[in-house]
């Protein structure tokens, strides 16, 4: 099969909308030349075409572009899901959940793909949108229930400080394949860029919370080691804010 005229044809149906159409022309050419030969065109696909398809991953089916793409080509569509201006970052958590966490690979090759890109840190940041009263938590004392919460959260010096400490719990205990255990892999074996994300979802929350109280919305905002109620957060009482970006959709 030409390769070129495959890459054509399916930058014209994603183009068109149909996913579908463009994934089943992506599995055809696996089926008949194999693995390698798909690979080899997902590398010269645009990283807006590879998001377009893996974006709209069916769980209850294997995609063989989740199974195939590597880390950085993963990394390059993620920083690019902003333009979808999907509010509840359903699909954004999705496509990570299947592809980070597929068989034998290894999510910290994902997780550093992405954050070093400019946009990665606001991606992840994105996936944790939802629930960042609970990744305060995890922050503060290595478990996911902030139920307890006094509303205090460390500053950037106590996080670099704590970040290296023994886990309260194990992996295996938060293995579900999703944001718990994904924010276990982020504090424990990369740390950093676990610092980094929840800062910008700090940032987020003080904004939001900022506009709905004293009108002050033009003030400067605070440093890091502000203080900010996290109790209500994740309970159907507050979400932080997500940026959202006003750039075109990707299709």
């Amino acid at each position: 099969m030409n390769h070129l005229a495959l890459i054509a044809k399916t930058q014209s149906l994603i183009a068109s909308g149909d996913i579908v159409a463009a994934e089943s022309a992506l599995v055809e050419l696996a089926d008949a030349e194999g693995d390698g030969a798909l690979m080899v065109v997902l590398e010269q696909l645009p990283p807006k075409d590879i998001l377009a398809v893996i974006r709209e991953y069916d769980s209850s089916k294997e995609s063989i572009m989740n199974l195939l793409v590597t880390p950085e080509q993963f990394a390059r569509a993620v920083v690019l899901e902003k333009q979808y201006k999907d509010l509840t970052h359903t699909h954004l958590r999705g496509m990570m959940n299947s592809t980070i966490f597929r068989d034998e690979a290894d999510p910290v090759e994902f997780m550093e793909a992405i954050g070093n890109l400019e946009g990665g840190v606001d991606a992840l940041a994105d996936y944790f949108a939802e629930k960042w009263g609970r990744i305060e938590a995890f922050a503060r004392a290595g478990t996911f229930d902030n139920a307890d919460d006094d509303g205090q959260m460390l500053s950037r010096a106590e996080l670099q400080a704590s970040a290296y400490v023994r886990p309260v719990v194990e992996q295996d205990e938060v293995a579900d394949q999703d944001w718990m255990e994904l924010a276990w892999i982020l504090r424990y074996r990369c740390a950093d860029l676990f610092i980094e994300m929840l800062l910008v979802l700090r940032a987020r929350a003080q904004a939001f919370m900022r506009s709905q109280g004293d009108g002050n919305e033009g003030d400067e905002m605070e440093e890091d080691d502000g203080k900010v109620e996290t109790r209500d957060t994740d309970q159907g009482k507050a979400t932080p804010a997500a940026r959202v970006s006003d750039e075109e959709s990707a299709i």
